[in-house]
């Protein structure tokens, strides 16, 4: 059973939310902060380096980004409840303009301010502005009793 939009504002599932973000069947997440990716990453079997990044300059919170990949960080702390797990898929307007996000599952017990990987293919680019709604987040319950939540290297990112 997946959540409506203001049951996740009622449970503090997401916390820094424009009124207007409260859709339906979940809430949509704004941006934050936006870099490009420096460095390369490194992903093994029993090891991790997550690529450092550059901040991507913007006049007056509008950012023009050139075709590529962006890392992204959303406004709003997102706390998913030990019943439920998260999913992060990307606004059909930023989709029509090009752009589209990459996100990831957000398991039970997850608190932080999540990122996102920004795709910008549009050839012309993207003008985005900080603090536009750019992904939405919709919440199901997982069925049975849950004694593992998450605990992993991101719990409380961006706080």
């Amino acid at each position: 059973m997946f959540l409506r939009g203001w049951d996740l504002i009622m449970l503090g599932v997401v916390m820094g939310h424009a009124e207007r973000a409260v859709q339906p069947a979940g809430v949509d997440l704004s941006l934050g902060e936006i870099e490009r990716l420096s460095e390369p990453g490194f992903l093994g079997r029993e090891a991790k380096s997550v690529p450092g990044g550059e901040n991507v300059s913007c006049s007056n919170g509008v950012c023009e980004l050139s075709p590529g990949v962006y890392r992204v960080r959303f406004n709003e702390v997102v706390s998913i409840p030990q019943d439920s797990v998260g999913f992060c898929y990307p606004r059909s307007s930023l989709i029509r303009m090009g752009g589209y996000l990459g996100c990831a599952v957000w398991d039970p017990g997850y608190m932080g301010r999540g990122q996102a990987l920004l795709l910008v293919a549009n050839p012309h680019g993207l003008r985005i502005e900080i603090g536009a709604r750019v992904a939405q987040l919709v919440v199901a319950r997982v069925e049975g009793p849950n004694t593992w939540i998450y605990s992993g290297d991101y719990q409380g990112e961006g706080l």
